[in-house]
């Protein structure tokens, strides 16, 4: 079946702001933009812990922005940071869940200045080009898929239909509508119906194949307003009363998690027709 991507969102600090892009890259590691990847940036604590929206909502006001030379950030109260991509810093040790992954600090400026966002001694760093995280084998099978600090997967796809149904049952009970920006995807198809994608197998566009490997599991970060940082558990909560599974894998499910199985270099682009392989 044919389908069509509407949005494209590259989000170069895990939990902060994505950007909404017409094209991108498709490299092994998921969407770039001139060689700058999803989730390339991570904030962590003094323990070099992983930080997002999970514990702190505010991440989501820090907007993020790609110059020819530098990440832009900005945040409410804080004057713009430039944190330039020749930054070079000392390689450390940080966690995201269990994974121990190398990366490369970013200087006591963008140290400071996510400090203060976060309320608490933080650090910016970079995934570091000499480490490779793989995704799991359970998912993935023979296929290596190599990601940088997202949770799990390098790609997540969503349908625009099922954010409709979502928004249906949101004005059902009484609840102003949600946008896509919540769920964090990197690539949005219209052409589906409600929850479609869970049944995908592969995605083609050109020479490039997308494998469809799990469902994606949802945690509190739906509950986040995108322009507040505001916290409400309507959407987790309404989720959870239509949405959860009890098998493997099992939570509250929305979107879908893939990996590159051919065609790394291929460009995407907002408007692009796309061949759906579905296991229904």
């Amino acid at each position: 079946m044919n389908a069509t991507i509407t949005q494209l969102h590259l989000y170069p600090i895990k939990g902060c702001r994505g950007i909404a892009l017409t094209q991108a890259t498709l490299a092994a590691t998921g969407l770039e933009v001139d060689g700058i990847g999803d989730r390339e940036w991570l904030v962590v604590d003094a323990d070099g812990e992983f930080l997002s929206q999970r514990e702190v909502p505010a991440l989501a006001q820090v907007d993020t922005r790609l110059t020819d030379g530098s990440l832009r950030l900005k945040a409410p109260g804080m004057l713009q940071l430039e944190v330039p991509f020749a930054s070079e810093g000392d390689v450390v040790k940080v966690r995201v869940w269990d994974d121990t992954i190398a990366a490369v600090t970013q200087g006591e400026i963008a140290d400071a200045w996510f400090s203060h966002v976060v309320g608490r001694p933080a650090r910016l760093v970079r995934f570091d080009p000499e480490h490779t995280r793989l995704a799991s084998h359970r998912w993935t099978g023979k296929d290596e898929a190599p990601y940088k600090f997202a949770d799990a997967f390098p790609l997540l796809i969503i349908g625009e239909a099922s954010l409709a149904d979502l928004n249906a049952r949101l004005a059902r009970a009484g609840h102003a509508a949600v946008d896509m920006r919540r769920f964090r995807p990197n690539i949005v198809l219209a052409g589906l119906e409600a929850y479609e994608e869970d049944y995908l197998k592969h995605l083609r566009a050109g020479e490039a194949t997308l494998r469809a490997v799990k469902p994606c599991a949802r945690c509190s970060v739906p509950g986040v307003d995108p322009d507040t940082g505001e916290v409400a558990t309507t959407v987790p909560d309404l989720l959870a009363t239509y949405r959860g599974r009890t098998g493997e894998p099992k939570g509250v499910m929305f979107g879908v998690n893939a990996i590159v199985s051919a065609g790394a270099g291929h460009p995407l682009r907002v408007g692009d027709a796309v061949d759906l392989e579905l296991d229904l």
